[in-house]
Formats: C-alpha cells, structure tokens, sequence
C-alpha cells in the first residue's frame, strides 16, 4: 500500500522508502508508521523543517497502555528516517538506541481443542449484514482456517491474490514472506475444497477482483480489521477462564 505524505519531511521519508525499497525491503509496515508521523508533524510542528530532538522524543513517548515492543516499532522508522536524513547531509536527531529499552518476548497463547473448536463455531455462525463488506460472511471461516490449517501470518493471507492460488494443485504462493522471500504452502483436499467453494461463492460478488479476500471496495484488508474480526469472534465465544497470555490471532 502506498501512502501519500504532505509534511514538511515527505521528500525524505519518501527517499528512505525508496532506499528500502530498492534493495529489496517491502517496508510497508514502516510506511504506514511514517504516515503517522509525517500526520504528527504537520499537526504538531507544521512550520519545523529539521527533525529536532523535540520532535524525536516526543515521538518516543510512551503512549497510555501501550506495549514496550509497540512503542519500538514506532520509533524504529523514526530512527531509521533520521539515519537516512544525516546520510545526505541534513541534520537530524537520531533517537538513541536505549529508548525504549529491552524487547519484550511474547510467549504465544496455547489453544486448547475445547477453545479451538468453540472458536470455529463461532466464525461459522457468521451471517450477512447490511453493515458489514458484501463478502464478509464468506470470508471470514475461511480466512481463519486457512491461518490456522496452513501457519499464515495474517498479512500473508490477507495479502493474497487470485492469481497466488492455485484451485487446481491447492498450491498458495505467498509473497515476500519473512526474510522478503516468497514461498509455497499446499492445502490440504478438505481446505482445497473449501476454498474452491468460496471462490465460487465470492465471485458472483466480485468477479473481477485481484484480492483473494477482498474486502468491500473489491481490495485487500488491513491487520487491524483482522485482529477486529478475531476478538469480535473470541468474545462471542463466551470463555472467560483462560491459561497463559490472551489469545492472538499471531497465536495460530
């Protein structure tokens, strides 16, 4: 996804993703994290032209309930911009590499068959809404097992284009997976089968779509509508008593 900068640093954020770009790297996560910024600074520093150590650090608050692996992943393209910023001349302040500290690792929620099984049966109950993407109740049960059936990431599944699967062979073509490389993941007889059915079914709405899950504009669907999808569904689940971290949707 491309994004559209206005503020008084576009010119070189648009250098540095250009950069990434070049040798390889997709950055579309930092690209979305640098709109942020950029949007932060024409608000909040509309007339400042140098990335001063007010601005810096300022970017580097730790934000209300977030998490310190969050608040690292905000600040590393800023810190990258800056690199990128004094590489060419132009004076920048680099945020220093103690903030925020140590990153935090994750230990994964373990799921147990009474919460897996109670989960599908969820997303299989649900049903069309005249609020909701024409094609979500199709895609939904799908999108979930395909994740948990093949190890997905949910970029990886949501980024996925008609043309990455193959409904004759069953074979996936993921693109620039971890490491940017592409690779292939087969589905098993019963999830080939199911997604032929869905193909079909989705079609008829969208018959000329790119994305294999498209959401209503016929495009591909962001993290944060997945991660929406999967609590919404969680809750309805009903299980309160769990073991361990809270269940994600990276957990599967």
């Amino acid at each position: 996804m491309k994004y559209a900068y206005s503020g008084n640093f576009k010119t070189y954020i648009e250098g540095l993703i250009e950069q990434k770009n070049s040798i390889g790297y997709p950055y579309d996560s930092s690209a979305r994290i640098l709109k942020m910024f950029d949007v932060f600074c024409m608000t909040n520093y509309p007339d400042e032209t140098i990335l001063t150590q007010e601005i810096a650090m300022r970017w580097a608050e730790k934000r209300e309930n977030e998490h310190v692996n969050g608040l690292l992943r905000r600040i590393t393209p800023v810190r990258q911009l800056a690199k990128y910023m004094s590489s060419i001349g132009v004076d920048a302040y680099l945020i220093p590499t103690g903030i925020p500290g140590k990153q935090i690792r994750y230990v994964p929620h373990f799921y147990t068959d009474q919460e897996l099984r109670a989960f599908f049966a969820e997303i299989d109950l649900c049903a069309v809404s005249p609020y909701s993407p024409p094609a979500r109740h199709l895609i939904i049960p799908v999108f979930f097992r395909l994740l948990y059936c093949c190890g997905l990431r949910s970029s990886e599944a949501s980024l996925l284009k008609v043309e990455d699967v193959d409904l004759e062979t069953g074979q996936l073509t993921i693109r620039q997976s971890k490491g940017n490389k592409d690779r292939n993941v087969m589905l098993s007889e019963e999830l080939l089968a199911l997604c032929r059915i869905y193909h079909a079914k989705v079609s008829r709405i969208f018959p000329d779509r790119v994305a294999f899950f498209p959401n209503q504009w016929g495009k591909h669907y962001n993290r944060q509508i997945i991660d929406y999808w999967f609590h919404l569904f969680w809750i309805k689940t009903g299980i309160a008593n769990i073991s361990g971290n809270p269940p994600r949707v990276h957990d599967f």
